[in-house]
């Protein structure tokens, strides 16, 4: 039993609005990280169902990239988040500009 294109790519939306929801709902650092993560999984569910869909192995080398490039930002994401926290004691955004 094989899912539709339509079906797929449902899946993907849902689990973006899903991230995009708990990035910019959610004000907490490690909430953001994990919404921008929840969006780049949705990205690559919809890469792998067009590759599926068009029986084209393009889709599934750009999901090798998006994992790479998850990879990076979770390591770069949550060092700052460690950061951020010793420097202030809390993980709300609002308290800290430590980018500057």
């Amino acid at each position: 039993m094989t899912a539709s294109l339509g079906q797929i790519l449902l899946v993907a939306g849902i689990l973006f609005a899903l991230g995009v929801f708990c990035a910019v709902v959610r004000r907490n650092l490690i909430m953001i990280v994990l919404g921008i993560e929840i969006m780049l999984n949705a990205v690559s569910i919809a890469f792998v169902g067009a590759a599926l869909r068009w029986s084209n192995l393009e889709g599934q080398a750009f999901v090798l990239f998006i994992l790479a490039v998850a990879a990076t930002e979770v390591s770069v994401g949550l060092a700052m988040v460690v950061y951020a926290f010793r420097r202030t004691g809390s993980f709300d955004p609002a308290s800290f500009n430590l980018l500057k």
